[in-house]
C-alpha cells in the first residue's frame, strides 16, 4: 500500500487527492514527459517537484574525542551538510558513533548508512562488486533502527521509520500492514504527531487493523492537537463534511483548515484549495463570500505545486473570474504545469488551447490538441474521451476514421455524456456517413463545451 497508488482518502468530496495515505511518499521521478510542445508558449516554466532528501548525520559534536581529533587532522574540511559517501568515511563515522548513547545520532547515522548504500561508487564502472557492500549498509542501518525501536525506551523516529519500511517494503523488507500499524501504534503512545496521523488512516481503511471510522477520527484529532498539518487539512474536512461519524461542526472545522493553512507546505497544500472553495461559493453559510480572497488561497496552492489549483487559476485567466483579468498567456501557462503533472482536465484545456491557438502565445497545433485530449481520455475523463472521437470524425490531429471515433464516443457515453450520446444516435441515423461538421472556433470550444 504504497503513498503513490491510490489510498481511499476523503471519500466524496469536491476533489479527489489528499495528503499523504497510510504512508509517506518515497523517492519521486522524474515527470512524465506529454506531448512535445508542451512548454512553447512564452510563460513561466512549471515548478520542479522538491526532491526526496535523507536526513543528514549531525556531526558537530563534542563528546567525543574522535570527532576533536578528526577536525584536527590535516585533511580539507568537510561539508557536514553534504557527507561524502566513501568506505574510508563510513568507517570513521561509525566508530564515532559506536560508544554514543544518543538515539537520535543513532539514528542519524542508520539513515546516513542507507543513502550511502544509494550512492556509494556511483561512478564506478564496475557495480556488481559493489552491490554486496552496499546490502551490507542497509543491514547495518535496518538493525540499528530495530534495536532503537525496540529497546527499554523505544526512539519514537525509529518506530515511524520502520513503520514506513513494513507498510511500503522499502529496504526490501516484507509488506506487513499489521506490523506497520503496531509500530506506528507505538509511536502515537509517544506523542508522534505524523504516527497518529497514520494510526487514524490506518483505522480509517482498516490497514493492518480492522476499519473503525470513531477510532480513526479521534486519532486524526489527536495528530492535529500535536501540530500535524496532514491532520489538520483532515480533522477540517470530516468536521465539514460530518465524515467518520462525526457530527459536522462548520466553526471548529475553519478554525482547523485555516491553521492547516497557516502552516501549508508543498506536501500540504490542500487546505488552502479547501479554504478557497469555501470563499468561492456565494452560497457556502460558512465564510463570507469573497473572490479575492479565493483567488489569493488558489494562487498560494498553485504556487506550491498544487495541480488543483493551477487548473483552476488556468480557468480563471481563460473566462476572466475571480477578479482575475482574461489573460491566454496565464492561463495556458497554469494549465501547463497542472498538465505536465498528469491532471487530466488540465489536459483537455491545454488540447483546447492548441485547437484554436494564442496569437503571440501559442502555436495551433491540430497535433497537440489530439495528443493532449489522448491523454485526459485514457484517464478515463468523458469529454476528453468526447474529445478524442470528435477529433477522429473530423480529421484533426489525426487521421479521419469513423468507426475510431465511434469507439470513443461509445466510451464518453458509457459515462452518461450527452454529447457522445447524441453524436451516437446522430451516426447511425446516417449511416454513419461524416456529417458537415466544421472546425470550432475558440468561442465554440468556450462556449458549446466542444473541447472544455
Amino acid at each position: 500500500m504504497a503513498a503513490s497508488q491510490s489510498v481511499p482518502y476523503l471519500g466524496p468530496g469536491p476533489y479527489q487527492p489528499g495528503p499523504p495515505g497510510a504512508y509517506p511518499p518515497g523517492a519521486q521521478g522524474g515527470l512524465t514527459r506529454g506531448p512535445s510542445n508542451a512548454s512553447s508558449f512564452q510563460g513561466p516554466p512549471p515548478q520542479e517537484e522538491p526532491d526526496f532528501e535523507m536526513n543528514r548525520p549531525r556531526l558537530q559534536r563534542s563528546e567525543t574525542t574522535a570527532s576533536v581529533s578528526l577536525r584536527t587532522q590535516k585533511t580539507k574540511a568537510i561539508d557536514l551538510s553534504a557527507p561524502p559517501y566513501t568506505k574510508e568515511y563510513i568507517d570513521q563515522y561509525r566508530q564515532r558513533i559506536k560508544d554514543d548513547p544518543d538515539p537520535e545520532a543513532q539514528f542519524q547515522y542508520a539513515k546516513y548508512l542507507i543513502d550511502a548504500a544509494k550512492k556509494i561508487g556511483q561512478d564506478a564502472k564496475e557495480q556488481r562488486g559493489l552491490r554486496k557492500y552496499r546490502d551490507s549498509l542497509i543491514a547495518e542501518s535496518l538493525k540499528v533502527i530495530r534495536r532503537l525501536a525496540t529497546q527499554g525506551q523505544p526512539y519514537d523516529e525509529a518506530q515511524f521509520f520502520l513503520a514506513n519500511c513494513h507498510g511500503t517494503g522499502m529496504l526490501g523488507l516484507q509488506v506487513d500492514h499489521e506490523r506497520a500499524y503496531h509500530l506506528y501504534l507505538q509511536a502515537a503512545k509517544q506523542n508522534h504527531a505524523a504516527a497518529c496521523y497514520r494510526v487514524a488512516v490506518c483505522n480509517e481503511i482498516g490497514a493492518g487493523t480492522k476499519a473503525d471510522p470513531q477510532r480513526a477520527a479521534a486519532f486524526y484529532r489527536k495528530a492535529a492537537s500535536l501540530g500535524d498539518t496532514a491532520a489538520m487539512y483532515k480533522l477540517g474536512v470530516i468536521l465539514l463534511r460530518g465524515l467518520l461519524k462525526q457530527q459536522p461542526n462548520p466553526r471548529e472545522a475553519i478554525g482547523w483548515l485555516r491553521r492547516a493553512a497557516e502552516q501549508a507546505d508543498e506536501e500540504n497544500p490542500h487546505a488552502l484549495h479547501e479554504l478557497a472553495m469555501l470563499y468561492e461559493n456565494p452560497n457556502s453559510g460558512v465564510v463570507p463570500h469573497d473572490p479575492a480572497y479565493a483567488k489569493e488561497l488558489y494562487t498560494r496552492a498553485a504556487h506550491l505545486g498544487y495541480t488543483h489549483s493551477q487548473f483552476k487559476l488556468g480557468q480563471c485567466y481563460e473566462y476572466g473570474t475571480l477578479t482575475c483579468p482574461v489573460d491566454p498567456r496565464r492561463s495556458i501557462a497554469w494549465y501547463t504545469k497542472a498538465a505536465e503533472k498528469g491532471h487530466a482536465e488540465a489536459e483537455l484545456a491545454l488540447s483546447g488551447w492548441y485547437l484554436t491557438g494564442s496569437e503571440g502565445v501559442l502555436k495551433q497545433s491540430d497535433s497537440e490538441a489530439y495528443l493532449w485530449a489522448r491523454r485526459a481520455a485514457n484517464k478515463g475523463l468523458s469529454k476528453a474521451e468526447y474529445a478524442v472521437g470528435y477529433y477522429a470524425e473530423v480529421g484533426i490531429g489525426v487521421k479521419q476514421d469513423i468507426e475510431f471515433a465511434k469507439r470513443w464516443y461509445m466510451r464518453a457515453a458509457a459515462q452518461g455524456n450527452k454529447r457522445a450520446m447524441n453524436r451516437l444516435t446522430e451516426m447511425k441515423r446516417n449511416g454513419n456517413k461524416r456529417a458537415n461538421m466544421a472546425r470550432p472556433t475558440r468561442q465554440d470550444a468556450k462556449d458549446e463545451c466542444v473541447i472544455v
